[in-house]
């Protein structure tokens, strides 16, 4: 029974480090508030863990010192932030690619999942993924039973494939996926949040993502994420559909697409940067807690009538999260506000970005609470086109000053000078 109960406390520890908010793990440091997650045990603790266990220890007692051996590397090495563009520390481990190609025997697997699944469950050094072009498909395990029925009735095995979904664990760190273009490389899946999980209850919109990343340092490249639910009518309920969650700090994500309609993009947690992507959907459908920032990217929405392109979370002062949107462009059919309130204090600024005439003139929406005119940080900076007339914008939300708008527009908000290495 100890090497069951020891697997047990390593999973909580591992848990709890690594998705810990990183107020709390700036304040045990002793630095005052600040984004940064950082993992940095004493000295004299770390080198009693490495003692711990002799060269003929179990498998739990391995992945034990195994995960303190990467608490040590994170937080002794970097310093400041888990991921030091000025520090060359990470690239002390070698990285290696997987190859993904949906033809068996073209690549080292056959879908995403199977790569990641082969990947170490603490993992401590860079694994590049890349994915050969294709609509990724695969055979539910629980239609393998029937594979042989099919096969003698000589109905195509097709009808047994289903769109590829995706979740990368959170110990599962450093990966990259990188696809042979956002255009030939597509994930895709048809989860909402009314869709049956494997208990029989509505999985929720947190379960219906295509592709889930909970690990950090994730970093996708030139690839599809796509939820293929439709757009849903107004005023119908559970139809939301996550094409990518990301719930993990530190990642990046450039030449993107992501395609969906309500709730496309769940930007949950972390600091995260996307450059050059697409992001297509209907209401909310860039949405989340994070700190991002949105460099020149596309932003379309397809809705039916009115629609909304951001919903922020931020529910307190004290939380540093929020999303800016520089150089970007904003397109597509409907009409669309900005934002909605989803949080109390949820913060959100566009800058140095195109809008099309689909922007309703009082650009954002109140989510029905007017205490929440009082709290929240809407505010423009120097945008174009026909839908960035400030002069029908509601009383609460800002047009930046140089001085106001400077925080917001650099790698600094999400600081991206301190970990970002693409």
């Amino acid at each position: 029974m100890a090497v069951p109960s020891r697997l047990l406390l390593c999973s909580a520890v591992v848990a709890v480090a690594l998705l810990v908010a990183p107020g709390e793990v700036a304040a045990a440091a002793g630095h005052g508030h600040t984004h940064t997650r950082r993992l940095r045990p004493k000295k004299s603790a770390a080198a009693a863990a490495a003692k711990l266990y002799p060269a003929n220890a179990t498998r739990a007692e391995a992945i034990e010192r195994q995960f303190t051996r990467w608490v040590r590397f994170v937080g002794g090495r970097l310093g400041h932030g888990t991921y030091n563009y000025n520090r060359p520390a990470l690239t002390l481990l070698p990285a290696r690619t997987l190859v993904v190609d949906r033809r068996p025997g073209a690549g080292d697997f056959t879908s995403i999942q199977a790569a990641v699944d082969s990947l170490p469950l603490i993992n401590l050094a860079r694994v590049v993924i890349r994915v050969n072009a294709g609509t990724y498909t695969y055979v539910r395990a629980l239609h393998c039973i029937a594979l042989l029925a099919l096969r003698r009735r000589r109905v195509s095995l097709a009808r047994c494939c289903c769109r590829e979904k995706v979740n990368i664990s959170p110990m599962r760190a450093f990966v990259t996926v990188e696809g042979a273009g956002a255009d030939k490389t597509v994930v895709q899946w048809g989860d909402t949040a009314d869709t049956a999980g494997s208990w029989g209850r509505p999985m929720g919109t947190f379960g219906s993502a295509t592709f889930a990343v909970n690990s950090m340092f994730f970093v996708a490249k030139n690839i599809t994420f796509k939820n293929t639910a439709p757009v849903p009518r107004p005023g119908a309920l559970g139809k939301q559909g996550v094409a990518l969650r990301i719930s993990a700090d530190n990642a990046a994500f450039v030449g993107c697409n992501f395609l969906g309609a309500q709730d496309t993009l769940y930007d949950h947690l972390g600091r995260h940067y996307y450059r050059d992507c697409y992001i297509e959907g209907s209401v909310d459908f860039i949405f989340g807690n994070a700190l991002s920032l949105y460099e020149g990217c596309h932003v379309h929405a397809i809705a039916r009538n009115y629609g909304a392109l951001t919903a922020q979370n931020r529910q307190s002062l004290l939380e540093d999260t929020g999303f800016s949107f520089v150089k970007c462009r904003v397109t597509g059919s409907g009409a669309l506000y900005l934002g909605r309130a989803w949080g109390t204090f949820s913060r959100v600024v566009f800058a140095y970005t195109y809008m099309d005439n689909i922007i309703i003139p009082r650009g954002w929406y109140n989510w029905g609470d007017p205490t929440r005119e009082m709290t929240v940080f809407y505010g423009q900076y120097k945008c174009t086109g026909p839908g960035a007339n400030y002069a029908g914008r509601v009383q609460w939300s800002r047009e930046l000053t140089d001085e106001e708008a400077k925080p917001f527009i650099s790698l600094d908000f999400i600081d991206g000078f301190q970990w970002l290495r693409l």
